[in-house]
C-alpha cells in the first residue's frame, strides 16, 4: 500500500459529532475520489482534540494545520485551495480573541501552549477504531514490558514510585491499591474500569474511551497481571453510546492480535474484558456501590472496611480504577516511575485532565501538570471570561466540590491545595461562573442533584439533602429567613459528618462554600428580597427606563404574559405584579430602555 502524502484528520468525538463531523468525514471521502485523489490523500476519523467549542476541528497533516468550526460547505474549498492548490484557508483558521490573528498551527494557540498530554496522548492523533494506528504509536509496548521482563511485584513497585493517584476524586495511590489487592489470597480477583462520569460538565473519561480505547484496554490488562487477576470489567453508562462502541471494537480487536484470551505474549498469563452498562445512577461512581450494579442488585454503597481490594466483586479482591487513571499507565510503565515522578508538584504527580466549561471563552478538554494555577488555566488556556465580563467563581470537583473565588485564583491545583481551600479536585469538572452567576441559585442547582441522585439508603444524605435544598429554593423565592441560614449550616455539617458514602459526606460543599464566599448574596435573597445577579426569577422584575423608552413598543409585542402597558410613541411600564421575569423584553429592546434587575 502506497504512503499518502497527506491526512485528513477530522474529530470524531462526540461534541463534533453532534456538529456532524462523521458526515463530513464521508463527503471528504466521496469528494476526494470524484477528483481523483484517494490513492494520495487519506481522511481519518479521530477522537477529542480537546478544544470542543471550536469544532468541528480538522487538522491537516504533515502540513501540522488547524481547521476549526468546519462546516459541509468547507469541504470543497479545503480540497481545492490546501490539498490541491497547497494554500491555507485562512478564514477557518482559529483566531486569538484578544489579537484576532489568525494560527494556523494549534502549537501556537494559548489553549494548547500550557498543555501536557499524558492521558490524552493519542486523542485527536490516531483512528480509535484501528489497532494498528494505536501499536504504531507504541501500543502495548507496556505490556509486552510488564509480561516478558517484569514481575508483578515489579510493576506494583513501578506504579508505587511514580506517586499515581486515583483520578475519579479520592487521589488514593493507585500503586497501594493494586498491592492491597494482590496481598489476599484468592481463587480470583477483577480489575473494574470505573467510566461511570456523571458530574454535570464533565467529559473526560468519555472522550478517553471515544479517542484512545486500547490505552485503558492494555492498562486494565497490567493491572490484571499486577494483582494476579484474570478477569476485567469497564462499567460505563448506558448513555455514551460512541464510547461503547469504540470500546467493542477496540476489545474484539485486541482478541484478534492476541493482546487479549489465553496466555498473551506466550507468558502463561490470561485476561479478558467484559462490559457492564449502567444506567446512569451518579451515586454507583462510589465503588462499592458500582460493585453492587455489576453484580445486578441495587447500586448502594456500603461501609467500609472491608474494602474491594479484600471483598469487592462477588466478594473476591477487585481493583477499581477509573479510565484516566488507567489511561496513564502505559506511558508509566515505557518510560519509568522517575519521568511521571518529575512532573506535577510534591505529593500530586503527573498531568490532571479537566473539563472546562461555562462562562469561559475556550470551552474544552485540557491536560495540564499539576501544580498549574487556576488563573492560568482560565485566563491562559481558557482565554478569559465570555463577553470580558467580570470572574465571579469557579467550581471544582462538580457537585462534591466547592467555589473558588478571585482571592485563591493563584492556588496550584493538587488534592492538598484543593482541599485546603475548601474545594476538591473530583474528577475534573471545572465551570466556571461570571457576574451574571447567582451564587444560591448555583448552590440550589448542584443540591437538586445530588439530592435527586441520592441512592436512600443512609438518613442523612437522603433527607438532609432534600431539606438543604427544599431550604435553597425557599430562599431564591424570596420567602428565606435568617433562621434557614443557621440551619443550612447544621444541616451541611450533619450530612458531611454522618452520611454513609462519598456522595452524601461531599453534597452539602457548594452550599457551605458559596456561604463562606457568597454570604451577602443570601442576605440579599433573605433580607432585600432582591437577587444581585438577576438569576432569580422570583425575584427579578425588569423596568422600563422612562428617559429612555421611544414607544416603540417592541417589548409590549414580545411579552408572554402581555404585562406591559403604554402606547405607541408614548411611555411603557412594566406591571411588576404579572411579570414572570422571562427577559423577553430585555432582548427585544434595542434601546436600552428596559432595565435588568
Amino acid at each position: 500500500m502506497a504512503t499518502k502524502r497527506t491526512h485528513i484528520m477530522v474529530c470524531g468525538g462526540t461534541g463534533c459529532v453532534s456538529s456532524r463531523s462523521l458526515e463530513i468525514v464521508d463527503s471528504f471521502r466521496t469528494k476526494l475520489i470524484e477528483k481523483g485523489y484517494q490513492d494520495e490523500i487519506t481522511v481519518i476519523k479521530t477522537g477529542c482534540f480537546g478544544f470542543c467549542g471550536q469544532g468541528p476541528i480538522i487538522k491537516i497533516h504533515p502540513d501540522n494545520v488547524f481547521y476549526v468550526q468546519v462546516g459541509m460547505d468547507d469541504i470543497d474549498e479545503i480540497i481545492d485551495e490546501h490539498i490541491i492548490k497547497g494554500r491555507t484557508v485562512s478564514r477557518l483558521l482559529y483566531k486569538e480573541p484578544e489579537t484576532h490573528r489568525p494560527l494556523p498551527k494549534h502549537d501556537d494557540m494559548s489553549f494548547y501552549k500550557k498543555q501536557y498530554r499524558i492521558a490524552l496522548r493519542n486523542c485527536g492523533l490516531i483512528n480509535p477504531e484501528d489497532i494498528n494506528e494505536y501499536i504504531a504509536f507504541g501500543g502495548y509496548e507496556a505490556l509486552g514490558m510488564a509480561l516478558t521482563e517484569y514481575t508483578p511485584e515489579k510493576v506494583i513497585e513501578i506504579v508505587k514510585d511514580s506517586g499515581l493517584r486515583g483520578r475519579g476524586g479520592g487521589g488514593f495511590s493507585t500503586g497501594l491499591k493494586w498491592e492491597y489487592t494482590r496481598k489476599p489470597p484468592s481463587d480470583q480477583k477483577y480489575v473494574i474500569c470505573n467510566a461511570d462520569e456523571g458530574d454535570p460538565g464533565a467529559f473526560m473519561d468519555r472522550s478517553i474511551l471515544e479517542g484512545d480505547p486500547h490505552s485503558v484496554i492494555e492498562a486494565m490488562t497490567i493491572a490484571g497481571y499486577a494483582i494476579g487477576a484474570s478477569v476485567g470489567i469497564v462499567y460505563i453508562r448506558a448513555e455514551y453510546p460512541l464510547a461503547i462502541k469504540r470500546l467493542e471494537v477496540a476489545l474484539e480487536q485486541a482478541r484478534e492480535f492476541g493482546l487479549l484470551g489465553k496466555n498473551i505474549f506466550e507468558s502463561g498469563f490470561s485476561f479478558d474484558i467484559n462490559i457492564k452498562l449502567g444506567a446512569g445512577a451518579f451515586v454507583c461512581g462510589e465503588e462499592t456501590a458500582l460493585i453492587h450494579s455489576v453484580e445486578g442488585s441495587r447500586g448502594e454503597p456500603t461501609k467500609k472496611p472491608p474494602f474491594p481490594s479484600i471483598e469487592g466483586y462477588h466478594k473476591k479482591p477487585t481493583s477499581v480504577n477509573n479510565v484516566e487513571t488507567l489511561a496513564n499507565i502505559p506511558p508509566i510503565i515505557t518510560k519509568g516511575a522517575e519521568w511521571f515522578h518529575a512532573i506535577g508538584t510534591e505529593k500530586s504527580k503527573g498531568t490532571k485532565v479537566f473539563a472546562l466549561a461555562g462562562k469561559i471563552n475556550n470551552v474544552g478538554l485540557v491536560e495540564v501538570p499539576m501544580g498549574t494555577t487556576l488563573r492560568e488555566i482560565i485566563y491562559d488556556i481558557g482565554g478569559g471570561i465570555i463577553d470580558g465580563k467580570a470572574f465571579k467563581a469557579v467550581q471544582t470537583g462538580g457537585p462534591s466540590g466547592g467555589v473558588i473565588t478571585t482571592v485563591d485564583l493563584d492556588t496550584p491545583i493538587d488534592y492538598e491545595s484543593l482541599r485546603a481551600i475548601g474545594s476538591m479536585m473530583g474528577s475534573g469538572g471545572m465551570i466556571v461562573m461570571d457576574e451574571d452567576d447567582c451564587m444560591v441559585n448555583i448552590a440550589k442547582f448542584y443540591l437538586d442533584f445530588t439530592q435527586d441522585e441520592s441512592c436512600g439508603k443512609c438518613t442523612p444524605c437522603r433527607l438532609g439533602t432534600k431539606r438543604m435544598f427544599e431550604i435553597l429554593e425557599k430562599i431564591t423565592k424570596g420567602k428565606g429567613t435568617m433562621k434557614d441560614i443557621e440551619k443550612l449550616r447544621s444541616l451541611g455539617h450533619a450530612v458531611k459528618d454522618s452520611a454513609l458514602c462519598g456522595l452524601g459526606q461531599t453534597a452539602p460543599n457548594p452550599v457551605l462554600s458559596t456561604l463562606d464566599y457568597f454570604y451577602d448574596e443570601y442576605l440579599a435573597h433573605i433580607v432585600d428580597k432582591k437577587c444581585p445577579a438577576g438569576a432569580c426569577k422570583a425575584l427579578a422584575k425588569y423596568k422600563i427606563d422612562p428617559v429612555k423608552c421611544i414607544g416603540c413598543s417592541a417589548c409590549a409585542r414580545v411579552c408572554p404574559v402581555s404585562c406591559i402597558d403604554g402606547k405607541p410613541k408614548g411611555k411603557y411600564v412594566i406591571n411588576e405584579d404579572e411579570c414572570i421575569s422571562c427577559g423577553a423584553c430585555f432582548t427585544a429592546c434595542r434601546f436600552d430602555a428596559v432595565i435588568k434587575p
